[in-house]
């Protein structure tokens, strides 16, 4: 088929327009530029996850009827956008010759003092619905309204209903040192780069270290790092960051004990418990080969209850108190699942699992929070020394000059099995997870296991999911990256049963998730940068350009046809790197570990000398585009071994030269590691995210020595220069 769009039979079909009609794509273009229609099963599972019945032609039109009817039978939407500074309409539907009033109170619960106007009505859409004759109208919302999160009330006929008004800015706009000059700043896997005072895995304290030194040692000023979302509650915990339980809160495995004020001020039974504890998990901080979470896990955990029970002063228990109740129900949410997860086990998909048989309203919960309350308040006591100190990191690289600090990362969404899926099933869709169609690199598709979040739900409840993701991220950090930026536009959802060849798009209104984006940015002078890499939907580069947010270029995938550009033609607006965590270091791709790893693995879907020979045809044309542009001196390549510092810093040189805003060099091609942190399609095949920093001999660097390398600093200088 070469005709991209769908025939007027298709969609005259009830259910495709039943999918139109709560914004499920019924075709797509593939990386080929290949066109697929969505199979009806597909479609009619997708819409069952969203909880709309097409289960056979009666139940389609009855459903499209029910939706037009919930639609035009409201008085507004349960959502609605306005861009600060400018005035917007509103549509408000009215029976005919109607006049709607609103009024607006504003996200401080003050009445907002401005005219809010109401605009005419229009005849010709008028809809017959029960009865009477609806048909729209406006209500103006004034230019000069404030950034936030307001409530619009509109009242018609004595009637009136309240809508959640986001006043987002038009765009994101860049910290002033961004405006006139590029900053650069490290990459760094925060788990695998150990002190002698981590518990064998990288923490809080020495992402403070790292932040720190980073800026006085070599002037970065960033640092962009794995995400850190809430995890398990008790081993084994999941590697994967990028698998979390709650993107709500922070992981409290990284809490350093010994940077919590309770322990300082301990009696000295109570230190030496915990020193002991320490002392048991120190030689791991020197393994080379792997990170063991689960050892530390059980240590640190161990240490952390003794510094729990020895108490806090009034002082620290009231700002306890306040953070509860700053986090409300949230908290109590994942505090109440890690303590079924502690006494009861993993949950699962099996049906006698207590997440399957157990709702948060169950008596047999409730009963569990009143039998183990010091174990309740001991997670939500993990979740306050956690953000504490992951605060206290940020508020060290400001201090100590960093223009951006911590640059968190957000993942797609969150286990399956998650206390937020758990607590709140109706924000998330049932019978479907997120992955993504067959491409280049993944001929079957792929499928993320998580949940995505019902569009649906977020229109309904103000989108309050998702800002409360954003504001927490932003709490910590001074800038957000977004894994999977396409997914604010649209997901790729998989039916239950289903492969990840058998989907279909449902998409999400981008410009209320992009506001809340810029309203959350703006309050702290953030910035926003959206992984974009692959095939992205021009209107979807179009759109992040206008609201100001930054994508990503990575050197090894900006080509076209096997030939590289040269960085100068790159676009200002993104965060530039040379690879990223799902390639092997510079020093290893330049050696073919990722084939290597592939072949070994039976990951190839072709031979494995094919696979190499693509491999050595990428190699060369990017050292012939370094060569011809005059990154890098061709004489280097008679022994590319015995020269690799020279070649992996020519591949930073030419990013430098790049017009990017922002640059970002990898803490792994600063030492000559080479294994790679995370190899795609595989779980535990492969060690993924539990490698430990280590140099171009596989010894491991440590947090002590990591800004004296030399290595380390020849690269910095040309980021510097």
């Amino acid at each position: 088929m070469t005709d991209h769009t769908e025939s007027e039979e298709r969609l005259a079909r009830p259910l495709i327009r039943l999918a139109k009609l709560v914004g499920i794509g019924t075709s797509y273009v593939g990386q080929s530029n290949d066109y697929h229609e969505i199979d009806d099963d597909v479609l009619v599972s997708v819409l069952a996850a969203l909880g709309v019945d097409a289960s056979d032609d009666d139940a389609v039109e009855a459903s499209i009827r029910q939706i037009q009817h919930e639609r035009r039978s409201r008085l507004v939407a349960p959502t609605v956008l306005h861009i600060a500074g400018r005035e917007d309409r509103i549509s408000v539907n009215t029976p005919i010759l109607t006049v709607p009033t609103a009024t607006i109170t504003l996200e401080n619960g003050e009445p907002y003092s401005g005219a809010v106007l109401a605009d005419g009505d229009g005849t010709a859409q008028a809809h017959l619905v029960d009865g009477v004759f609806i048909a729209p109208a406006s209500i103006v919302i004034p230019a000069d309204l404030p950034v936030g999160y307001h409530t619009l009330h509109v009242t018609v006929d004595g009637r009136t209903e309240d809508a959640t008004l986001i006043s987002a800015p038009e765009r994101v706009e860049l910290p002033e040192a961004m405006k006139s000059r590029q900053l650069w700043g490290w990459m760094a896997q925060l788990y695998s780069i150990r002190s002698a005072g981590s518990w064998g895995v990288g923490d809080f304290e020495d992402l403070k270290t790292l932040l720190v030194q980073a800026k006085e040692r070599t002037g970065a000023d960033f640092m962009l790092i794995n995400p850190m979302h809430a995890a398990e509650p008790v081993s084994p915990l999941t590697p994967s960051p990028y698998l979390p339980v709650s993107r709500r809160f922070v992981n409290f495995t990284y809490i350093r004990p010994e940077s919590i004020e309770e322990y300082r001020t301990a009696d000295d039974a109570v230190r030496m418990q915990v020193d002991d504890l320490h002392a048991q998990v120190a030689p791991l901080n020197d393994d080379a080969q792997r990170i063991d979470r689960d050892a530390m896990w059980r240590a640190k955990m161990h240490a952390l209850w003794i510094i729990f029970k020895a108490g806090r002063g009034q002082e620290r228990q009231d700002r306890f108190d306040a953070f509860k109740r700053e986090c409300g129900e949230d908290l109590e949410s994942y505090a109440t699942w890690c303590l079924c997860y502690d006494k009861w086990g993993a949950p699962s998909d099996l049906p006698e699992s207590w997440i399957r048989t157990l709702t948060k309203d169950s008596a047999e919960i409730a009963d569990l929070r009143r039998q183990y309350p010091d174990t309740l308040d001991f997670y939500r006591w993990m979740e306050w020394i956690a953000t504490e100190q992951f605060r206290d990191a940020q508020e060290a690289a400001r201090e100590a000059g960093m223009q951006i600090g911590v640059m968190a990362d957000m993942a797609v969404g969150v286990h399956p099995c998650s206390s937020e899926v758990w607590w709140n099933p109706e924000r998330f869709a049932r019978g479907a997870t997120v992955g993504a169609p067959p491409d280049y690199f993944n001929q079957q598709g792929q499928n993320w296991s998580q949940p995505p979040l019902s569009p649906i739900d977020l229109e309904r409840n103000g989108y309050r999911t998702y800002r409360d993701i954003v504001h927490g991220m932003f709490a910590q950090a001074g800038a957000v990256r977004i894994d999977h930026i396409l997914g604010l536009f649209r997901l790729w959802w998989i039916p239950e049963g289903k492969s990840a060849t058998e989907g279909a798009y449902v998409y999400y209104d981008s410009n209320i998730m992009l506001g809340i984006l810029a309203i959350e940015a703006s309050r702290v002078g953030g910035v926003v940068v959206g992984e974009d890499l692959g095939v992205v939907p021009s209107y979807v580069a179009d759109s992040l350009g206008e609201h100001g947010l930054l994508g990503c270029a990575v050197e090894w995938f900006e080509q076209t046809d096997g030939v590289f550009h040269e960085p100068k033609t790159w676009r200002p607006y993104a965060l530039a790197s040379v690879n990223t965590h799902d390639l092997p270091p510079c020093a290893g791709y330049l050696q073919y570990e990722h084939v290597r790893i592939r072949e070994r693995l039976g990951l190839l879907t072709c031979s494995p000398e094919e696979f190499m020979e693509s491999a050595v045809r990428e190699h060369n044309a990017m050292l012939g585009m370094l060569i011809d542009n005059g990154y890098l001196d061709p004489t280097l390549l008679r022994d590319e071994q015995g020269n690799e510092q020279q070649i992996v810093e020519s591949l930073y040189r030419a990013m430098k030269a790049s017009p990017c805003r922002l640059l970002a060099a990898s803490l792994t091609d600063a030492v000559g590691e080479h294994r790679t942190q995370n190899q795609p399609g595989t779980n535990n095949e492969y060690p993924n995210w539990r490698i430990p920093l280590g140099d171009a001999q596989g010894r491991t660097v440590p947090l002590e020595t990591l800004f004296d390398n030399p290595r380390l600093q020849s690269l910095a200088a040309i980021m510097q220069d």
